[in-house]
C-alpha cells in the first residue's frame, strides 16, 4: 500500500489573472432574509495556472465562477482581473457551461465562426479560423454536421472551439464534461490539457469529480457545505506535466493526493446529505 503523504497548503500566487478578496454573495428572496450563499472568502489564480474547485452540491462553486465572469455582483468584497477591479462582464474570460451552447440550426463550422462574427470579424476570416479550431479539437471532418448529427463529446468539442477561437486570457469552465460518460470525459480532459499546454491560459474549473480535478489541475480548492460556504482547502497537485488525464490516474502519487483531499472533502459532502435527510 502506498504511503499517504500529507499535502502542504498551496501558497497564493503573487501575479494573479484573477483575485477574489473577501467575496460574499447573497441572494434576495422576497419576504425572507437574504440567503447567504458564500461567506467572505478569497482566492487567486495566477496567469497560466489551472485551478479546480470541488465541493458538495449547492455549495456555491458555480456562484463563485459567475462572480469572476461578471454575471453577478458580490454583496461584499472585490473581484480583480489582472490587477484591475472588475466592472461589468469579464472581457478577458471565455466561459464554457455544462449545457451545450451550440445553435441547432447551424453547422459545426458556423457555430464556431459566429463567435468571431459577432465581434466584427469578416465572414471569410471567421470561417478560416473556425476550420482551424475545429481541426485542433479533432472535428476537421465534421465541419458541415449539425448538432443533432454529432455525439455528446463532439458537441463539447464544438463548444470548446467556440470559446477558444476568441483567444480569451482566462478560461472559466463549469462542469463542462459533466453530461458525458466516464470514458469520453477522460478523452475530453486530455484534449483540454493538450490545448491548454499551447498557451497556458489561467483556468478556473468547477467539477464534482475529484479525480477529474486532480488529473487536470495545478491546485484543487475545496469549498465547504453551504449556506455561507467558503474555501477551506487549497492543495498543490505535484504531478509532473505533461499529463494524460486517463493514464495519470494509475500513478501511485495520484492515489496519495486523492486520499489526502478526500479526507477533507468527505466531511463536507456528509454534511450536505445530513441536511437532506
Amino acid at each position: 500500500m502506498a504511503t499517504v503523504i500529507p499535502l502542504k497548503p498551496a501558497q497564493g500566487p503573487t501575479a494573479s489573472a484573477v483575485r477574489l478578496t473577501d467575496i460574499a454573495i447573497e441572494f434576495r428572496i422576497k419576504g425572507r432574509p437574504p440567503y447567504k450563499a458564500v461567506a467572505p472568502t478569497s482566492l487567486a489564480v495566477a496567469d497560466g495556472e489551472f485551478v479546480a474547485i470541488v465541493g458538495p452540491t449547492g455549495c456555491g462553486k458555480s456562484t463563485l465562477l459567475n462572480a469572476v465572469a461578471g454575471l453577478l455582483k458580490p454583496a461584499a468584497g472585490k473581484v480583480e482581473v489582472y490587477g484591475q477591479a472588475l466592472a461589468g462582464l469579464n472581457a478577458e474570460a471565455g466561459y464554457l457551461f455544462q449545457q451545450d451552447a451550440v445553435m441547432p440550426w447551424k453547422t459545426a463550422l458556423d457555430n464556431v465562426a459566429i463567435a468571431l462574427e459577432i465581434k466584427g470579424v469578416g465572414r471569410e476570416d471567421a470561417l478560416g479560423a473556425a476550420r482551424d479550431w475545429l481541426g485542433r479539437v479533432g472535428l476537421g471532418r465534421f465541419l458541415d454536421r449539425y448538432p443533432h448529427q454529432l455525439s455528446g463529446g463532439q458537441r463539447k468539442r464544438v463548444g470548446l472551439a467556440q470559446v477558444l477561437i476568441r483567444q480569451p486570457k482566462i478560461l472559466l469552465m463549469d462542469e463542462p464534461f459533466g453530461p458525458l460518460d466516464a470514458q469520453t470525459r477522460q478523452i475530453m480532459g486530455s484534449l483540454l490539457l493538450d490545448l491548454w499546454a499551447g498557451d497556458r491560459k489561467a483556468v478556473l474549473f468547477v467539477t464534482h469529480d475529484l479525480e477529474e480535478a486532480i488529473a487536470l489541475s495545478d491546485r484543487v480548492l475545496i469549498m465547504s457545505a453551504g449556506p455561507e460556504a467558503r474555501i477551506i482547502g487549497d492543495h498543490r497537485i505535484d504531478l509532473a506535466r505533461p499529463r494524460d488525464a486517463a493514464d495519470i490516474r494509475t500513478h501511485p502519487r495520484f492515489h496519495d493526493i486523492h486520499k489526502a483531499i478526500w479526507g477533507q472533502l468527505r466531511a463536507e459532502v456528509i454534511k450536505t446529505y445530513g441536511e437532506e435527510a
